[in-house]
Formats: structure tokens, C-alpha cells, sequence
């Protein structure tokens, strides 16, 4: 009897220590789950913010950044890269034929697939607005040296560019206009060492055009230096509260004899309104416009000055005059340096193309902006903003 009763309580402390440790193993294999689990999600959080900050740097680079596979396919493409191309899709997975249409990449990439890196290479993209790149390009290559894939750096040139081409025209432009002058005087004063000059009326009408183009070269030079100036940010504007109907009255004063010579009426409907402004430099910018608008405008006419409140803490002055106007496709460029109109009648009128561009800098400088407004026939009104006095200051 004994036997039966120990064999039976041995099976049974076998099944309690089977069970126990059946459960123990359970509960380690629960364990070590959970910690595989909670370990993936570690290495899933790490991998996700080495990624996002990684996105975050890329997209803060100014440059445009493009991965591609060893396919062409596109791995990785930053905000820049998208910028630059106009792309409104995320281009990954594309390959960059699918996603640019320009016809050197192909050449780049087999440069690159050839010489292993590729740099300053130049890209000219179309479209209503010219743009130009310079492209940096590397093969990307594993722990074996095989090819894994390319990266492409894309740098805006556009800026750069379009500031060689403008200090190009300038050169040009002054050339133009320097030489223009400087022949006739070349010329009248050859003329008088030849004989002319013991001619006293020869003489005399050889010197007063000799007198008017070197005033014309020196209003051409202090032009040039003011729009040199303005333009670099070395002059720097003296804001203080400005009253501008008197200064509008005395800027009228001083074109008192010029307006007369043309029969022009100056009439003065600026209201008491108080401008932060640098007197001499708002005076400057009046005075071409008031000088254009007698020169420009219509004999026997009017040149009428406006201001008013235009919000936005502003105050917006007016030029208009009743000439014959400016047409539609010059509205654009009158702001241009050495942009005119009509260039007979300026250069035979005395103007140095630099006044309206020196208006445009004049009020950029005081946070103002420029514009016209006109219709051929009707006369030309030509607009600035200056601010107004902060009186909480």
C-alpha cells in the first residue's frame, strides 16, 4: 500500500515542479518577447530621429541635395532640390529622368559614372525665367569600392549671374555715355587748336558746347557716385521728422526758373502731414521727379504734387503731370539705370538715365516703394511712400 501512495505523490510533485517550470519558461519567453519588443521600438525611435534630423539638416541647406541608387533611382531629394525644379511631388522612388526633363543630366551622370566626380558643372534651365546652376556631383561607393549610388549637389547661381550681367551692361552704359561727351569735347576743342579759335563767334559757340557737355559729364559722375552709394548701403539715411509741405514749396521754388522756361504751372496740394524722412535725400528724389515732369511733360502745362495717409503707418506722395505719358511696355523699366524713353529727347534734354533709379533707391532706403501710373495722352504720375512721424516714439 505504501508504494502506491509514494508513486502517486511522487507524479504529483513531478507535475507541480513540470508545471512550475513550464510556467517559469513561459514567463522568461514573455519576458525576453517583451524586451526584443521594447528593444525594436528603442531602435525604431532611435532610427526615426536619426532620420528626422537628419531631414531637418538637409532641408535647412540652401544647396538643393539629391540621392540617387545605383539604378538612378531617387533615394532622397531635400526642400531646396525641390525649390529649384518647381517639383510639387515627393520624387522619391522616380528615377531623375522621370522627375527633371533636362537633357544634360544624362551627360552629368555618365561623367560622374566615369570619373568618379564631377564638379562645377554648369546647368542653364529654361522657362520664363532664366536660371542657372552649378552642380556638384560624387559617386558613392560600398566597403568593396562597388557603386552604390550618386549624390548631386545643385548651387543657385541665378543671383550671381544676373549681378555680372547688370555690372556688365553698367560698364557698357557709362562707357556709352561717357563717350558721347567726351568726343564732342575732344572734337570742338581739336577744331579751336586747328584755327577756329581766332574766330571769336566760332570760339565762342565752340566753348559754350565745350561748357555744357562737361557740365553734362559732371552731372553723369555725381549721378554715378549717388547710385553707387545708395546702392551699396554706404549712405546712410538721417531719418527726422519732416515737415513736407514746405519742403515740397521750396523744392518748387528752385524749379521756379526752369518751370518758366517751359511755361509749366507748378501748383503745391501736399496737406500738413509730418514724414520720418532724411530732408536732403527727400528733397533729391522730389526734385527729379518735379525736374522730369517740366522737361518731359507738356509745354504750357501742369505739374500737380499730392501726398496723403496710405495706412500702414505710410504716407504716399505724388508727381503727375499732364504730358504726353509713358507707354504700356516702358512702365517697367523707367526705373532701370540708364533706361529712357526716348533717348534722343533725354540726352538733348540733359538727363544722365540715373534719376528715377536714384528715386527707387532714395525711397527703398526710407522702407518706402516707387511705382507710375500712366496712359499715353494723359500724362504720367509717378508715386512714392515715405513713413509717416511716429508720434509714439
Amino acid at each position: 500500500m505504501v508504494w502506491p501512495i509514494l508513486t502517486t505523490v511522487a507524479l504529483i510533485a513531478l507535475a507541480v515542479v513540470h508545471f512550475r517550470w513550464r510556467h517559469e519558461c513561459q514567463r522568461a519567453r514573455e519576458s525576453a518577447r517583451l524586451e526584443i519588443t521594447a528593444l525594436k521600438a528603442e531602435h525604431q525611435r532611435q532610427a526615426w530621429q536619426i532620420q528626422n534630423q537628419q531631414t531637418i539638416l538637409f532641408d535647412s541647406m540652401i544647396e538643393g541635395l539629391l540621392l540617387l541608387d545605383e539604378t538612378g533611382t531617387i533615394q532622397l531629394a531635400n526642400r531646396a532640390f525641390a525649390g529649384i525644379f518647381d517639383i510639387p511631388f515627393d520624387p522619391r522612388g522616380k528615377t531623375i529622368l522621370e522627375v527633371l526633363r533636362q537633357h544634360e543630366l544624362p551627360e552629368l551622370l555618365e561623367k560622374v559614372a566615369a570619373e568618379n566626380q564631377v564638379d562645377g558643372y554648369e546647368l542653364k534651365l529654361g522657362g520664363l525665367h532664366e536660371r542657372w546652376l552649378q552642380v556638384n556631383a560624387a559617386a558613392i561607393a560600398g566597403v568593396g569600392g562597388q557603386r552604390q549610388g550618386t549624390i548631386l549637389v545643385f548651387h543657385d547661381l541665378t543671383r550671381l549671374k544676373q549681378l555680372e550681367r547688370n555690372r556688365e551692361e553698367f560698364v557698357a552704359n557709362v562707357s556709352h555715355e561717357l563717350r558721347t561727351p567726351l568726343s564732342l569735347i575732344r572734337g570742338y576743342v581739336e577744331t579751336l587748336l586747328d584755327g577756329a579759335k581766332d574766330n571769336p563767334e566760332v570760339a565762342t559757340k565752340f566753348l559754350q558746347t565745350i561748357q555744357r557737355n562737361s557740365g553734362r559729364l559732371q552731372f553723369l559722375i555725381e549721378d554715378l557716385l549717388t547710385i553707387s552709394e545708395l546702392e551699396s548701403g554706404r549712405l546712410k539715411m538721417n531719418l527726422q521728422p519732416v515737415a513736407l509741405q514746405p519742403l515740397v514749396e521750396k523744392t518748387m521754388e528752385d524749379f521756379k526758373t526752369q518751370a518758366a522756361g517751359r511755361r509749366v504751372t507748378l501748383i503745391n496740394e501736399v496737406p500738413e502731414l509730418t514724414a520720418l524722412a532724411d530732408a536732403d535725400r527727400f528733397q533729391q528724389l522730389l526734385g527729379n521727379l518735379v525736374g522730369n515732369a517740366i522737361k518731359y511733360g507738356r509745354t504750357e502745362g501742369h505739374v500737380i504734387l499730392r501726398a496723403r495717409l496710405a495706412g500702414d503707418g505710410m504716407i504716399e506722395v505724388c508727381v503727375r503731370d499732364d504730358g504726353p505719358g509713358i507707354p504700356a511696355d516702358a512702365l517697367d523699366r523707367v526705373f532701370e539705370r540708364f533706361y529712357r524713353v526716348d533717348k534722343a529727347r533725354s540726352r538733348e534734354q540733359g538727363g544722365t538715365g540715373l534719376g528715377l533709379s536714384i528715386v527707387k533707391h532714395i525711397a527703398q532706403g526710407h522702407g518706402g516703394k516707387v511705382w507710375v501710373q500712366s496712359e499715353p495722352g494723359k500724362g504720367a504720375a509717378f508715386f512714392f511712400t515715405l513713413p509717416k512721424e511716429d508720434l509714439s516714439a
